[in-house]
């Protein structure tokens, strides 16, 4: 249950419902309010048609007693005089608050003294309905025993006899606030069934789009388990972000059953490699052991230098392939260059001719950079017949580092192939002179590392020619 509660399409499903329901209820809210607002309002403006139609009675002569009032329960009248007194009430009208006076019977005491001069100013002329807005307010009135709430509108008016009274008329508030009332309930209701539908409906439809996404994972784990790195995960036939994921997933399996082939192919052959050093030196120790006086330690000494060269190479491509990168620092190409060739000029086969004509700063690993170096000069000494040449030149922010050979040459369809390790062509066959095959696919990886790219090409005068480029600083 907590991992169904867990899962993408719960949380989704959650998520949706609990948004909608936020919505509904905002949506829901402002459509009462508005409502309320707009029944009130009509309210106000039936109280005021009331109340004026009775004040327009009072200034065309009409006396109290001769009044056409509404019906008491729908609009409930009460003219009140300005000292007090009540002038005429509804029929039916049993008690009244909210409005000018609390008495719902014509006559009584009022409130005594005169009328104010300056409130005198104020009044309509003598006939006419004040223009003013009327005064509104809140409150209750019993018609026949039942009392409810009314919302009143205040309208002066001076009659011909001069006499300035209020009109107070109510409209009933009973059928708003149950309008409003059903609504609300009609709303609260109708919730609860719409968030079950848009909950149901999230989670078909979740559960359908995260359908092909079960089936990567599926087909995941089922690899996973076989170890089958040449199987695929099915790439649904939409053109949407679950198929780009499936597709990326395949090619991430092909890069994967790429790296483990070629892992198993290197594998294989440093052991084949390795097999031959340690058979030599076995069979050489024995023949030793049984006849001392044939023992060949010159010939053990190359083997074990040969053995240790070997080892050396695959422990660098282990780095290499695991992701060892050492804190690149500003290098000094040139003088990098200078000092490699210095170090091997005591045991060169041939000499090379440096044309050294810059001296580009580069960053990267010096050890490493001087092991591609020596690797491209040990593979010119290999295949040259008299001639080895290297120059190295700042070309548009670029240090170019050429290395050339009068040999054979590579054939254009071997050009990328001799790059890839263990691999050596048909006239460097013979284990003593063309070593493993992985001095170029050492240089090239560290060529790499570096940002910078190496190939090969044709010399000018036939043979060889390599060429390095490492951005320069």
């Amino acid at each position: 249950m907590a991992r169904l509660l867990g899962s993408v399409r719960a949380r989704t499903t959650v998520g949706a419902t609990a948004v909608v329901a936020g919505a509904l209820v905002a949506a829901g809210l402002a459509v009462v309010l508005l409502l309320r607002g707009n029944l009130a309002g009509q309210a106000d403006l039936r109280a005021e048609v009331a109340a004026r139609e009775v004040a327009a009675q009072l200034a065309t002569g009409t006396s109290y007693g001769g009044l056409d009032l509404p019906d008491g329960e729908d609009h409930p009248v009460q003219v009140v005089g300005e000292d007090g007194r009540v002038r005429a009430v509804s029929e039916d009208l049993q008690a009244v608050r909210g409005t000018g006076s609390p008495d719902v019977r014509p006559g009584g005491s009022g409130r005594g003294g005169g009328d104010d001069e300056d409130d005198r100013d104020d009044d309509p002329r003598r006939g006419e309905v004040s223009d003013d807005d009327p005064r509104l307010s809140t409150g209750t009135a019993t018609v026949d025993g039942r009392t409810a709430g009314y919302r009143f509108a205040a309208v002066e008016v001076t009659t011909p006899r001069d006499e300035t009274v209020t009109v107070y008329a109510g409209a009933d508030l009973a059928a708003a606030r149950d309008a409003v009332g059903t609504v609300t309930r009609a709303m609260l209701a109708g919730l609860p069934p719409l968030l079950a539908v848009v909950a149901g409906v999230t989670w078909l439809v979740t559960r359908r789009a995260l359908r092909p996404v079960e089936a990567v994972r599926a087909e995941l784990a089922e690899i996973t388990a076989s170890g089958d790195l040449a199987r695929r995960v099915p790439v649904p036939g939409a053109r949407d972000e679950i198929a780009r994921l499936a597709a990326t997933t395949n090619e991430t399996l092909a890069a994967l059953e790429e790296s483990v082939a070629r892992q198993r192919g290197f594998v294989a052959d440093a052991s084949h490699e390795l097999r031959s050093p340690i058979a030599s030196l076995r069979t050489q120790l024995e023949v030793a052991a049984a006849h001392p006086e044939l023992l060949d330690v010159d010939g053990l000494v190359e083997d074990v230098v040969r053995l240790q060269h070997l080892a050396a190479d695959l422990l660098l491509l282990a780095r290499i392939d695991a992701g060892d990168r050492p804190p690149a620092r500003p290098v000094a190409f040139g003088r990098l260059v200078r000092d490699e060739l210095d170090r091997r000029a005591p045991r060169d086969r041939i000499a090379v001719r440096p044309s050294i004509e810059a001296d580009p700063q580069v960053m990267g690993v010096p050890g490493r950079l001087a092991r591609v170096v020596g690797n491209l000069l040990d593979n010119a000494e290999r295949h040259a017949d008299g001639a080895v040449g290297l120059s190295l030149r700042a070309e548009a922010g670029t240090a170019v580092l050429r290395v050339a050979d009068d040999g054979p040459g590579v054939p254009a369809a071997d050009r990328e192939r001799i790059f890839e390790r263990f691999v050596r062509l048909d006239d460097a066959r013979s284990r003593d002179e063309g070593g493993a095959g992985l001095g170029l696919a050492i240089a090239r990886d560290l060529v790499l590392a570096h940002g910078g790219s190496l190939t090969v090409g044709e010399a000018p005068g036939g043979g060889a020619l390599f060429e390095v480029r490492l951005p320069a600083t």
